[in-house]
């Protein structure tokens, strides 16, 4: 553990690893610390994966709850918990039942777990609750990817700041080692690639106009 992150172990793979890799390069960068980025409880509101889950996957330890129904009410329970009306209570069942266009009878069964969610059950509680889609369904692993994901986006935003896209490119990433990894290609036609690969990535990060 180092600054209150959890270095993946060594059966750890896929996308989530690659994802907490790049997050805890780039909180570097920023010298933003660890414990800030991967704070287990705000991974855990972010992507409805219990905070204890969350650790054990940053760690790299398999976890999670396979069963889909015993995951919804995992994240049903969490959504009633921590998106509280503005006076700062829970919202009642009638309240979800209006919002979501259910019965209050078919809120509290699928509150309780005596009832399976259809993919329009979810559909319409992730919109009442103003959160994105899959947020009650997807396997523990692929939402805290997507809360890493969404993580690194908020802090490259603020690492771009008001400068140019391409200067932060160069200077992050090195343009000599940008130019000598093109120059090992071995056509004209792979290095136009890279060009576009990069012309792609200068789009992607440019400040949107107010």
């Amino acid at each position: 553990m180092t600054d209150g992150f959890l270095v993946p172990g060594p059966t750890a793979a896929g996308p989530l690893t690659a994802s907490i890799s790049r997050l805890a390069e780039l909180a570097g960068k920023l010298g933003v610390p660890h414990s800030e980025v991967f704070d287990l409880r705000q991974l855990s509101e972010a992507s409805g994966v219990p905070a204890d889950v969350v650790g054990d996957l940053l760690d790299g330890r398999p976890a999670g709850e396979p069963d889909l129904q015993a995951r919804f009410v995992q994240r049903f329970d969490l959504l009633r918990r921590t998106r509280l009306k503005p006076n700062g209570r829970r919202y009642t069942q009638q309240e979800i039942a209006d919002g979501a266009g259910m019965s209050r009878q078919q809120a509290g069964a699928l509150i309780n777990g005596d009832r399976r969610p259809t993919m329009e059950h979810c559909d319409a509680i992730q919109r009442f609750f103003k959160v994105h889609a899959g947020f009650l369904t997807a396997e523990d692993s692929d939402a805290l990817d997507g809360a890493l994901q969404r993580t690194e986006q908020t802090l490259l935003h603020d690492y771009a700041g008001d400068s140019d896209p391409l200067e932060r490119l160069l200077q992050d990433h090195g343009v000599r080692g940008i130019a000598w990894r093109a120059a090992q290609l071995p056509t004209d036609k792979h290095r136009d690639k890279v060009t576009e690969w990069l012309d792609m990535l200068l789009e992607s990060v440019k400040p949107t106009e107010s």
